[in-house]
This record gives structure tokens, sequence and C-alpha cells, in this order.
């Protein structure tokens, strides 16, 4: 049974959305999807990144205003 979380990363600069991320999907089940809101500028290139370094799929990115939201599978 596959899980949605959430993780509020706004406010947060390089390199700690992704290190929240990392910390937070260690903990989840292989198939959770970890929902990350950023409003960091480098957050468009570092997370993606991060994902297919560390075997997670980015399933999608979107925009809300001055907010990312990105949703990633947990691999």
């Amino acid at each position: 049974m596959t899980k949605t979380h959430h993780l509020d990363a706004k406010g947060l600069l390089c390199p700690l959305p992704v290190l929240k991320a990392r910390k937070r999907l260690r903990s989840l089940a292989p198939g959770d999807v970890l929902e990350v809101e950023a409003d960091d500028p480098a957050a468009i290139i570092d997370i993606p990144h991060f994902c297919s370094e560390a075997g997670h799929d980015l399933v999608s990115t979107e925009d809300r205003g001055a907010v990312q939201v990105y949703m990633i599978r947990k691999g």
C-alpha cells in the first residue's frame, strides 16, 4: 500500500531542502511518495539530481506560484 507523505521545505536554502528530503525518505517504505514543497531556486536543480543519484523516482514537478512541488517515489 503506497502512502503519500508531506515535507514543507519552504524558507530553507540549499542544501537544506535536499538534506531534509533525504532524511525523511529514509523512514519511508519503498514505493511511498514524498511531496516536497520548496521555494529555494536551487531546488529546481538539486532535487532532480538528488533523485537520480539516490535511486528515487521524481514523479512530477509543479509550480504553485513561488513554490515548487516535487513528488518523489522512494526507490
